[in-house]
């Protein structure tokens, strides 16, 4: 009986590898896809990009697998869909996620799109999450067993046919699990540490990579309160996020944070704690998972960002692609371009960008 094929995101780490190992386990045919999404064109001398570096380390475990390996050369995509993007919110004072539209729009769109080619219909990923079908006929993300390693937040705007073909076995184990299997079985990557800055921007310097990739003038401007005094000079839009304390060189006598980014004026507005205390935020581009769509007084989980834990909200809709999320209690640092992401029960219902804050 022929084996059924099944394509894995295969990334050169322990998460992916284990992946691969375990649906090979299960019966499945396995082929390993490597994503070539980012070649940096200020490496000095020449020397190899970190994604040909994942491929190699990615052709070692297919290799000690015995699995068949391809490479997938999506730097043209990746720069249009997610570092132009990227690029583009920072400019407008907004901190996007690149990693929600990587998932949707490159990595699942390609490795699906390799797999086709391969004969595959389905397609596995190395993410701490799982998925499963509900009662009312749609696939939705469930939290992987171990919270604090769940990759949930960050898929929230996979599709239905993404989902349906998508496996995910890491999300019934601890990383500490993961990490003895890789061990035990002899992964040449068992040691690799994981990688937790955003791919094309290893050294986390934003405002350098923006600098150097776009042609746009990012001057320095000033620091402003609510009431528009001037309280002080700084570095350019591109270096400062909503919520940020440290880096603003003010000397204020006492913490203080930024509250708003002004692209117009080029302005950074400064405030204290409770200024960036909010009740409510606008929401859109938005994306139904576990629900058919979005209504009016959906009680849901918000998470705000990444690491955020989750607050109790209430959504209203107000408009096709916007709603309205009010928390039963202000929530720290709402900051536009962030994903806002819903939870009920322990899954997904879906989730949105946050478009900005709503003080009132």
């Amino acid at each position: 009986m022929e084996k059924e094929k099944i394509v894995v995101g295969l990334s050169g780490g322990v998460d992916s590898s284990v992946a691969a190992y375990l649906l090979k386990e299960q019966g499945y045919e396995v082929i390993g896809v490597t994503m070539v999404n980012f070649r940096d064109e200020h490496l000095p001398g020449n020397g190899p990009s970190a994604g040909e570096k994942i491929a190699g380390d990615a052709a070692k475990v297919a290799e000690f697998l015995g699995i068949r390996h391809h490479v997938a050369d999506v730097c043209a995509e990746f720069k249009e869909n997610v570092i132009d993007y990227f690029i583009k919110e920072y400019l407008s004072g907004r901190t996007p996620n690149p990693c929600v539209v990587c998932n949707r729009y490159i990595k699942w769109k390609a490795i699906m799109e390799q797999g086709e080619k391969l004969g595959a219909k389905l397609l596995a990923t190395g993410h701490y999450a799982r998925i499963e079908t509900l009662e009312n006929g749609r696939f939705a993300l469930k939290c992987s067993v171990s919270a604090a390693k769940d990759q949930t937040y960050a898929l929230y705007d996979l599709t239905q046919e993404q989902l349906s073909r998508t496996r995910m076995p890491l999300g019934a184990y601890t990383k500490e699990e993961i990490r003895a299997m890789a061990e035990k079985i002899g992964l040449p990557v068992a040691k690799k540490p994981d990688s937790m800055e955003i791919c094309f921007i290893p050294d986390k310097d934003y405002a350098r990579f923006i600098e150097e990739h776009t042609d746009a003038v990012i001057s320095k401007g000033n620091y402003v309160n609510a009431s528009g005094d001037i309280l002080g000079r700084h570095q350019g839009i591109t270096h400062y996020t909503i919520g940020q304390r440290k880096g603003l060189n003010l000397a204020m006598g006492h913490p203080v944070f930024v509250t708003e980014i002004r692209p117009e004026t080029n302005e950074v507005v400064i405030g204290e704690n409770e200024d960036i205390l909010i009740p409510a935020l606008r929401a859109g581009r938005l994306n139904a998972m576990s629900v058919p769509e979005f209504t009016s007084g959906m009680e849901v989980i918000a998470k705000i960002r990444y690491n955020h834990k989750g607050a109790p909200a209430v959504l209203e809709k107000t408009g096709e692609d916007e709603l309205l999320v009010r928390f039963q209690e202000p929530q720290r640092a709402i900051t536009p371009g962030q994903a806002v992401v819903f939870y009920q029960d322990g899954y997904v219902a879906g989730g949105g960008i946050i478009d900005g804050p709503v003080r009132d």
